[in-house]
């Protein structure tokens, strides 16, 4: 059965809703500097140091990271404490693979089931989304970053799962981090892509009602990030060296 309301509530919320505890605050607070980089991969935690850094206590300090162990971005190593989870190019993959796996499902199974209240929700995710990413002056990352989010929680928001929205919200989060690593790579600046395009092709095929035509499209948009980050590992400038490392590669 899944976990009660309270322990994912961090995962389903939107994410323009101020947290409400203590606890919530410091852990979206850590999450965000696992995501970005701030706290490497394999980091230790130190309670004692991190609970100055955040202003929580040490008890509301541990209850951030037990769910952050939950989401996968920590690791708890009985005695020893707490550490950022590692990541690697090996991870990248199955995470993609399963991401695919139960997004375009999750899609397949909205488009079916989604009401005139489905379509309304998704037109305004993607309605934001296009101010977002098309504004002048470029990209603001953390407003595209919630944009982009709720416009991938719209597209699933009619498939009656809680189990694979619950699922979707971890494996969201950790195309995030992977995000991130790209963009220090410089991966985003060394290939021509056009996420717009690719996000205006799987709302046009989603509202048509065209689930296999959404599908693909999903597919290759989450498959497309991989694909560009193995590419910039295999052939990773001096400059990249640091996100390389990140990876477990030689620099």
């Amino acid at each position: 059965m899944l976990p009660n309301q309270t322990f994912t509530d961090h995962l389903l919320r939107p994410a323009s809703e101020s947290p409400r505890t203590l606890s919530e605050r410091a852990y979206l607070a850590v999450r965000q500097d696992i995501v970005q980089g701030r706290l490497a991969p394999g980091e230790r935690l130190r309670v004692e140091h991190l609970k100055d850094r955040y202003a929580v206590g040490a008890g509301t300090l541990r209850e951030a990271l037990a769910l952050l162990v939950s989401d996968a971005l920590v690791t708890v190593e009985g005695q020893r404490g707490y550490r950022v989870a590692e990541i690697s190019l090996g991870d990248l993959k199955d995470l993609t693979d399963t991401r695919v796996m139960l997004e375009t499902e999750a899609l397949r199974q909205s488009i079916r089931l989604g009401d005139a209240r489905w379509e309304s929700d998704l037109t305004q995710a993607f309605a934001a989304l296009t101010e977002a990413e098309q504004q002048p002056g470029g990209l603001e990352p953390l407003r595209w970053e919630a944009a982009n989010k709720r416009f991938h929680e719209a597209l699933i928001s009619a498939h009656r799962s809680p189990w694979s929205k619950h699922l979707l919200g971890i494996l969201y989060r950790h195309g995030e981090r992977y995000r991130q690593v790209a963009i220090r790579m410089g991966a985003t600046q060394a290939v021509h892509r056009d996420v717009h395009d690719e996000h205006t092709s799987i709302y046009t095929a989603a509202m048509a009602r065209q689930e296999a035509r959404a599908a693909l499209a999903l597919e290759a948009h989450i498959r497309l990030t991989c694909d560009i980050l193995l590419q910039q590992a295999a052939n990773h400038p001096p400059e990249a060296r640091q996100a390389v490392a990140e990876l477990g590669l030689p620099a």
